[in-house]
């Protein structure tokens, strides 16, 4: 599906040698993104292994590569800027690897499955999925979708939709990752839905179900009733809610002995913000040291309205200082009612179904059934609740009114309603919430993985101690990957899951839901004696964790596996270490009892000027097609690269013009290198040219040693203090050397220092200005300047002072600051110059002294003194310059 953007050329490559008269920035993004397509500039290439057996072989072979478990970007949801920011840093490591001589392995995929999709598709074309629905061969969505009259149709039309539009919406995402200059390898494009995906999916489950590390288990699960789903741990999102504290009594059978005041009117008061699960309660909780309560323990009391016997249980997990001190156990109104259930072997009492309604049916162990019959059964919980608390004002059970809360409820992260617990048939994947043993060692693997930065192996630690449970792995949606699993009908038609049918590997993928089981027929489908297919498809994150292994083509392409896992970079935001990060590292230690990748690296989040996050119901989410299309891509790349790893970054729109003030200033100051630097062959002699490429080679050490610890706005900062000095106080200083004027030994020192300086820079700022550094590269080299070598010290002559360019810039300030505080034109002559400080110093700007005379105007005598001090200039200036009028 990728694009074919050699029909975007803006304009013809240049030949070497064609310097354009006027260089712009406007339209390189087009011309150089289709010429990248045209010459696969960013295709990987496999290296040879003389004898993949040997075990030197493959390491020598697997050393030569570089990958990069690049994260898949939701296609359904919108890219903004953040996006745009984090995956840039991604690609200056990728540049600087392959210039490194690594081939990259540098994939790109669509995470375009799961319920972002559904939700997309729904309000886009105005459908809804009903299973029940017969598929229609010739169905055409609504012409005028409306998202408040959604038309129902078959699974299969549904699922056909949602791959129509996310199909539209990857060349979208696609066109912006060009423009921006992503240097991914689009012919290993993948999608989590792609059959290759699914394929990868289901073994991989297929063998943890072999293992025991996948299981079916009945148990209470987090549900969000408006997407009808289940939700895992990592899902969830605590946020404030409205509520209202109501205080409820439970009557004791007695109350001799008791404290009168503490059970007035011979009931034991709790308080509780769901009075709507009062049918639900299964025990009293209170702390077992609460001296209040102890007397109680082991007795019983009643429920009102309800009269149901229950009995008055000791738990730690009881708060003494939260309310009362008692709490009615539900199952379930939050997780600690889970534990309590668990722990304490409750009965278990549900009464909400997965629609968010309570259900129709009377329970049975309520003795009296009356009120629930005609005032909850079907309800939702918000008009159950209010009918509960009007009865119980009546009866005398509810003491005071409600008095209003915040409390912290749980959401799913893309949810608007507070989850509900119920009971349901689920898979999980273990993954140490309920294994010691399993937890101790994915701790030891996040000690393992290098970080950066390194403070945020504690997010991940943090994550993996604080797990209650294992990894809920199945939803209750349509688009995604289905569980390979039938079940056996009984002769009454019920599914015997203790009994599952799994595919065979080699069937891979399978759709249960349209293919049949070995040694069944279509005819046998859904009836007594036959088989059903699992409903449930598997969370998008039990397809994501498995990443590195779609790419890196586990079980399908042994060669490419070898050479490129473990991966050697997996980069991310930090707020889904949780998540992504974890969950790969889980995939990978059960399949493979290693780390899938060496190196996680933790990019922040682009916040406003405010510092807030950026989110689209704030309305300050800025789109990146208009700062690519105002600013141009490196500009938003410099930026971006601007942002150091972990950390957050405000978003200010101005920033944006620095960066294209420096785009503009490499162009026009490669152009003024080119016109002036001849063929840059001559050798260079001078002390000030040997001083620059001193000052230079010390960039090329801190730049390559920044990268190698990814730190790519280090490399970046000091790549970028040089150019600007070089620009301002070098080129300026030896431009009418160059040119001739002290002859010609002299000017073609400078004019190879130029050359040669040019050309390391523009290698040292290709990671960041992929676009204007390939422009001028193509100006006078050939190739692109992205497969050129990153530039080593050797390529620099030794024997220059690199504190003479310090020294440089001090007397050109000195030299300009003098004529500025006497606000005459900087090109008014100097009669006399006294330069002193200490004798390095004098001796090396004495040797630049035709060079000075030049770049200052000074045409009188100038006076070299060596002191102790630092260096200062005095200067005598003559008339200002006088500005010829326009003949």
């Amino acid at each position: 599906m990728t694009t074919d953007p050699s029909s975007t050329v803006s304009a013809a490559v240049p030949t070497p040698g064609q310097v354009p008269d006027k260089p712009v920035l406007e339209g390189l993004e087009k011309k150089w993104a289709a010429q990248w397509a045209q010459d696969k500039t960013y295709a990987f290439q496999r290296p040879t292994c003389d004898d993949w057996a040997n075990p030197a072989s493959r390491v020598a072979a697997r050393a030569q590569v570089f990958s990069i478990d690049t994260p898949p970007p939701t296609v359904s949801g919108s890219l903004h800027v953040g996006h745009v920011f984090s995956y840039t840093h991604t690609d200056t490591i990728a540049r600087y690897q392959r210039m490194t001589g690594k081939q990259v392995f540098y994939p790109m995929g669509w995470d375009d499955n799961g319920l972002p999709t559904e939700r997309r598709v729904q309000n886009y074309y105005g459908v809804r999925c009903d299973p029940s629905i017969a598929y229609d061969p010739d169905f055409t969505p609504p012409a005028k979708p409306d998202p408040k009259k959604q038309v129902p149709i078959s699974r299969r039309n549904f699922i056909e939709l949602c791959h129509e539009l996310t199909q539209v919406d990857e060349k979208v995402f696609e066109d912006l990752w060009r423009t921006l200059g992503l240097s991914v390898d689009w012919d290993t494009l993948y999608a989590t839905i792609s059959d290759e995906s699914q394929r990868t999916a289901q073994l991989a489950f297929l063998k943890n179900l072999e293992r025991g590390e996948a299981y079916l288990s009945e148990a209470p699960t987090m549900w969000d009733v408006t997407f009808q789903t289940a939700v895992a741990q990592a899902e969830l999102e605590a946020r404030d809610y409205p509520g209202a504290y109501h205080r409820i009594g439970f009557d004791l059978a007695s109350t001799e002995g008791l404290d009168a005041e503490l059970f007035a009117n011979g009931k034991v008061w709790i308080e509780t913000t769901r009075p709507e699960l009062l049918p639900s309660v299964c025990a009293l909780i209170a702390h077992p040291d609460d001296e209040r309560y102890q007397p109680l323990f082991g007795k019983t009391v009643t429920s009102p309205v309800f009269g149901v016997e229950i009995p008055v249980l000791a738990h730690a997990a009881a708060e003494k200082d939260k309310g009362a001190g008692i709490a009615m156990c539900c199952t379930f109104g939050d997780l600690t009612d889970v534990i309590w259930w668990r722990e304490l072997q409750l009965p278990m009492r549900t009464i909400i179904n997965r629609d968010g309604r309570l259900q129709a049916e009377t329970p049975e162990w309520l003795v009296n059934t009356a009120f629930y019959a005609e005032q909850m059964a079907t309800k939702t919980t918000f008009t159950a609740r209010k009918n509960i608390v009007e009865k119980l004002a009546e009866t005398g059970d509810m003491d005071g009114e409600p008095k209003p809360t915040q409390r912290m409820a749980n959401f799913y992260e893309k949810g608007d309603k507070p989850l509900e617990i119920v009971s349901t048939r689920q898979w999980y994947i273990t993954n140490g919430g309920r294994d010691e043993d399993l937890k101790k060692v994915l701790l030891e693997r996040g000690e393992q993985l290098a970080w950066t930065p390194e403070h945020m192996k504690h997010r991940y630690s943090n994550w993996v101690n604080g797990l209650n449970g294992d990894w809920l792995v199945s939803r209750q949606r349509f688009f995604g990957v289905p569980f390979p699993v039938w079940y056996k009908l009984d002769g009454e038609g019920e599914p015997m899951t203790d009994e599952p049918i799994v595919a065979d590997a080699a069937s891979l993928p399978v759709d249960p839901a349209s293919q049949c089981p070995p040694g069944f027929d279509e005819s046998q489908r859904g009836v007594p004696g036959g088989f059903i297919a699992d409903p449930d498809v598997m969370d998008t994150w039990a397809t994501s964790s498995l990443s590195p292994q779609i790419v890196c083509g586990w079980e399908r392409d042994e060669e490419l596996f070898n050479l490129t896992f473990p991966m050697d970079m997996a980069p991310q935001a930090h707020d889904i270490i949780r998540t992504w990060l974890f969950s790969r590292v889980v995939r990978s230690q059960l399949e493979h009892g290693e780390l899938p990748w060496k190196r996680a690296t933790i990019s922040g989040f682009v916040t406003d000027p405010d510092r807030k996050k950026m989110s689209k119901s704030k309305g300050n989410v800025v789109v990146p097609t208009e700062i690519l299309d105002k600013f141009g891509a490196d500009a938003v790349r410099w930026r971006a690269a601007m942002a150091r790893p972990g950390m957050d970054s405000p978003f200010d729109e101005t920033q944006m013009k620095v960066g294209r003030r420096l785009a503009m200033k490499v162009l026009n100051a490669s152009k003024f290198v080119l016109g002036m630097s001849g063929d840059g062959k001559g050798e260079i002699t001078n002390a000030l040219d040997l001083a620059m490429l001193a000052s230079l080679a010390q960039v090329v050490t801190t730049a390559t040693e920044s990268f190698e610890r990814f730190d790519y706005t280090g490399a970046l900062e000091a790549t970028e203090a040089f150019f600007w000095g070089f620009c301002d106080d070098y080129l300026e200083t030896v431009k009418e050397r160059a040119y001739g004027a002290q002859g010609d030994e002299a000017a073609a020192s400078a004019q190879a220092a130029l050359r040669l300086a040019l050309d390391v820079m523009l290698r040292l700022f290709a990671p960041f200005l992929p676009f204007v550094t390939e422009e001028v590269w193509s100006w006078f080299a050939e190739g692109s300047v992205h497969q050129a070598a990153w530039p080593t010290v050797d390529e620099l002559p030794e024997g220059g002072q690199p504190e003479l360019l310090d020294e440089l810039a001090t007397v050109l300030i000195a030299l300009r600051g003098a004529k500025s505080e006497a606000k005459v034109s900087m090109k008014t002559e100097i009669e006399r110059a006294q330069f002193c400080g200490q004798q390095s110093a004098i001796e090396g700007l004495q040797a630049a002294e035709g060079d000075l005379r030049a770049v200052g105007r000074i045409t009188g005598e100038v006076l070299w003194v060596k002191n102790d001090g630092p260096t200062t200039v005095a200067v005598e200036l003559g008339e200002p310059a006088v500005k010829q009028p326009k003949s």
